[in-house]
Parts: C-alpha cells; sequence; structure tokens
C-alpha cells in the first residue's frame, strides 16, 4: 500500500542504506531524499538501479563461466559416440583375416599391385606434385583444406593454369574456411584459365552451407586417375622447406601407383558430386587397372559425417587392437577421446610397445592444452611420448608391428574422427613400414623424451589451463 510519504515522492520508495555510506547529517525524522544519496568510495560507485559496478563484472564473469561450462559438457557429450565399447582381436596385421575384415568394414578392400613412394617435407613432395601436374594429359583432381596465398600458391596456379590451357580437365575442390586468405583475383585468374575452382558444398555464391562446423580436410592430387598423392600436405608457404625452422612444418606425404589411384579418385568425386551434382565417369579419371607396377596391399579410406562415419577412427582402433609388438603415432594434433585411451592402454598391458611423437611447437596453443591433459593415463601406464622441437610437426601417421602403415589427413581427435571429411591410405607391406619406422626413428631423434615425472610436475596453472581446454575436445 502507498504511504503518503511514498505519495510525496512521486511513488519512490527509499531503501536502508548501507553502513558503509554515511548522510551529511542525521534528524530525528525521516532525511530527505536529496539527503538519501550515498557517497560510494573509489571503484563501488552506484549504477543501473542499485548495482555496483564490480557486482556487474561479477556476474558477467560467472555467467560466462558458466556458459563456456555448460558448452564444454554438450561438446563432450556430442563427441564420437557411433564406436561406444572397448574391444579385442585374435589377430593382428600379419593375418589375411586383418585386411579381410578391415576392408568390408572401411568400405573399400585392399588391393595389389601398387607402388608406395614416401615423401618427407615440402622441398620432396611439391616438385614431384608439380611435376605429375606438368605431365598431366586428361585430367586433374585436386582437393584440399588450407590453400594461402604465397610462393607454393603461385607455382600451382601457374601449373594448373597451363594444364588447363593445354586442354586438360582441371577440377579444384577446397574448404571455405581453409581459404578464407585467398582473394577473388586469383580464383577468377584460375577460370578464366579454364580450371574449375570450387568450394565444398557450395557451386555458387549464393549457396549455403548447412553446417558451417563441417569442413573438408581431405588432401588429394589423382592426375590421369593413375597417379595420386595424399598426406597433410596444403597448398601453403608453411610446407615449403625441410622443417629446418620453426617456421616450415614437418610433413609426410606418399605418392601412389596402381589400382589404389583409383580409390582416391572415387573419394574426390564422392565430394566434387556433393558440390557440383555431377559426375565425374569414365576412363579418364578411371582407366584400367589391369597394370600391377608394384606389390603393395594398399586401402583408401574415406571418413566423413555424410558417408562412412568415423571410418578413420575405426581404422585407428583397429589398428591399434590388432597390435601384437609395436604402435607408433606420429601426429600434429593428438587429443584421444576416452575410447581411444582404453585401447592403447589395454595394448600396453598385453606387451605392445606404445610410442607417441607430438609437436613441441603447435600453431594452436588451445589444442596444445587439450592434448596434454589426454597423456597422463598412457604416461603412467609405460607409453612414451617424445616432443618434437626443430619445428611444427604436421605429420598424420600410425605404423604397427612393423607391417601396417596408415598415412593421410586425418588427425589423432575427434574433429577428424567424427566432424571432418578426411582421407587416409592404408598401407600392408613390411618394406614400406620399414622405410616409415626409419622416418618415425629419425623425428625420435629430434625430439625430447617427456617423462611421467615432467608431466606431473608442470606448474598447477598449467594443469588448470590443460583440462579446461580438454573439456573442449571433442570440437578439436
Amino acid at each position: 500500500m502507498q504511504t503518503a510519504r511514498d505519495r510525496q515522492l512521486g511513488g519512490a520508495r527509499l531503501y536502508p542504506l548501507s553502513p558503509m555510506f554515511s548522510l551529511p547529517g542525521k534528524t530525528s525524522g525521516s532525511h530527505r531524499a536529496s539527503e538519501a544519496r550515498p557517497t560510494a568510495p573509489p571503484g563501488k560507485r552506484k549504477v543501473l538501479r542499485g548495482t555496483t559496478h564490480d557486482e556487474r563484472v561479477r556476474f558477467w564473469v560467472l555467467f560466462t563461466a558458466g556458459a563456456v561450462f555448460i558448452l564444454g559438457g554438450f561438446f563432450w557429450f556430442t563427441s564420437a559416440r557411433i564406436l561406444g565399447e572397448t574391444f579385442e582381436l585374435d589377430y593382428g596385421p600379419e593375418s589375411p583375416v586383418f585386411a579381410q575384415s578391415m576392408g568390408p568394414l572401411l568400405g573399400a578392400e585392399f588391393v595389389g599391385g601398387n607402388t608406395v613412394k614416401t615423401l618427407i617435407n615440402g622441398d620432396a613432395f611439391f616438385p614431384e606434385m608439380l611435376k605429375a601436374i606438368s605431365e598431366a594429359k586428361k585430367t586433374i583432381t585436386l582437393e584440399t583444406y588450407i590453400w594461402a596465398p604465397g610462393r607454393v600458391s603461385d607455382r600451382f596456379v601457374a601449373a594448373l593454369k597451363e594444364r588447363a590451357r593445354a586442354g586438360v580437365r582441371v577440377h579444384v575442390l577446397v574448404d571455405g574456411m581453409g581459404t578464407l586468405k585467398l582473394k577473388d583475383e586469383m580464383k577468377d585468374d584460375l577460370t578464366a584459365a579454364g580450371v574449375e575452382f570450387l568450394k565444398y558444398g557450395r557451386e555458387h555464391w549464393y549457396v549455403v552451407k548447412p553446417n558451417i562446423n563441417h569442413r573438408t580436410h581431405r588432401k588429394l592430387l589423382v592426375i590421369d586417375g593413375k597417379v595420386g598423392f595424399t598426406g597433410g600436405m596444403c597448398i601453403d608457404d608453411h610446407w615449403e622447406g625441410n622443417a629446418n625452422s620453426p617456421k616450415v612444418w614437418r610433413e609426410t606425404v606418399v605418392r601412389v601407383e596402381g589400382p589404389a589411384v583409383r580409390q582416391m579418385q572415387a573419394v574426390f568425386a564422392g565430394n566434387w558430386m556433393r558440390t557440383t551434382s555431377r559426375l565425374l565417369v569414365g576412363p579418364d579419371y578411371f582407366p584400367r587397372a589391369d597394370v600391377l607396377l608394384g606389390s603393395s596391399l594398399l586401402q583408401c579410406v574415406k571418413s566423413g559425417p555424410n558417408d562412412s562415419p568415423e571410418n578413420v577412427r575405426v581404422l585407428n582402433m583397429l589398428a591399434i587392437a590388432g597390435a601384437r609388438h609395436s604402435i607408433k603415432i606420429e601426429n600434429a594434433y593428438f587429443v584421444p577421446d576416452d575410447l581411444a585411451v582404453e585401447m592403447l592402454l589395454a595394448a600396453v598391458r598385453r606387451g605392445v610397445e606404445v610410442e607417441v611423437i607430438v609437436p613441441a611447437i603447435n600453431d594452436s596453443r588451445f589444442g596444445r592444452a587439450a592434448s596434454r591433459s589426454r597423456w597422463g593415463k598412457l604416461l603412467a601406464a609405460g607409453a612414451k611420448f617424445y616432443q618434437f622441437q626443430p619445428s611444427m610437426l604436421h605429420c598424420k601417421s600410425i605404423i604397427v608391428d612393423g607391417i601396417f602403415v596408415s598415412v593421410g589427413s586425418a588427425n589423432f581427435d575427434n574433429r577428424s574422427f567424427a566432424i571432418n571429411d578426411e582421407v587416409n591410405l592404408n598401407v600392408l607391406d613390411r618394406a614400406v613400414a620399414a622405410e616409415h619406422e626409419r622416418i618415425f626413428a629419425a623425428d625420435r631423434k629430434r625430439s625430447e623424451p617427456l617423462t611421467l615425472e615432467q608431466y606431473e610436475s608442470r606448474p598447477r596453472w598449467q594443469k588448470w589451463i590443460d583440462r579446461f581446454c580438454g573439456m573442449f575436445r571433442s570440437q578439436l
């Protein structure tokens, strides 16, 4: 009920004042409204509706922290979940049953008659890729995540334009997020020369991509359907050189000839169809594969939420479950989820030597912290970790028992396992595996070992940051 005093003040109500405030003077009755204005100390000035500046800051800090933790929980619950239980295999990659099972499960059979050439760093693989482009007679298909302006880009633009003008059909598919630095002039230059240069999922500028979190992270180059390249490379000056400095990234790429290239071409054709609604068919893209060039058994595996979901996750878990002697992982973003950690721990318990090389220099501090949050149990169980020192390590490979190798675009994290489109080449060949083990050993020599004691003695603030970043590992 409104009192006479309320009516006198136009409906305003006077609230009790905090003891911290002082008034100019006191009377035996009620204070006048003008006398009720408090004098606040510095930093406690009254703002809207009786809320102090400090109170507002505390509110927004708590609100932001709560939102972050809610998002972290949401991301954790929406991480890769199709394969949810650990499993065991009674056979390893040496057994024919391994390939016979992996083929149907991953949608691509192992095929023989292939040659594999392993190329280390940009000084080796960029000249090979550009040479293959210059020798193309009928078709070039190129899919990549990052394409940034620079010296490497200029060389690829010149090579692709020259072939397109010579009558070769050139199809380029890039990711919108990975090409933010590209200018329209470069695309127009390629298009004017006859190159079809498109962003994945968007043939025209007005097309809206339904899921902006879904990206093509694949790296593929196929020439005439006969020669294929894949690995972690992108068209960017970061890959130029020989990983001799922090500015030049360490990378592994494989060059393939043989029937498996047809599988690589099919992976590209799938995303090309999703973007353009057009098929790439015929002998210019899929030539006959009756000429056997080598002895390597190969399998090209595609993975992505729209087709073959979690395929690269399944292939890594199958490789780990099949290991009998050794697992060697070299990965730029090693952020294993709970299932992967349990599978690796089970391998250690059955006597498998597990070694992991991760970058000491990382282009993502957030991702580095999230990765570090996942190493503790593995280190405690006896897995060996090494931190590559000279430059950013961008490799994505796993070697099992000296016979099975998987190389490609997929990182050992949830984004590659469940969110992005990826491609990996699986190899069953002791000679190829031995070469990759030599490369692994060379990288290990250029790395610093990380012990459990060193890991546990890192500063408390770093542990808290690692745990915080680890909450978002489903998006990394």
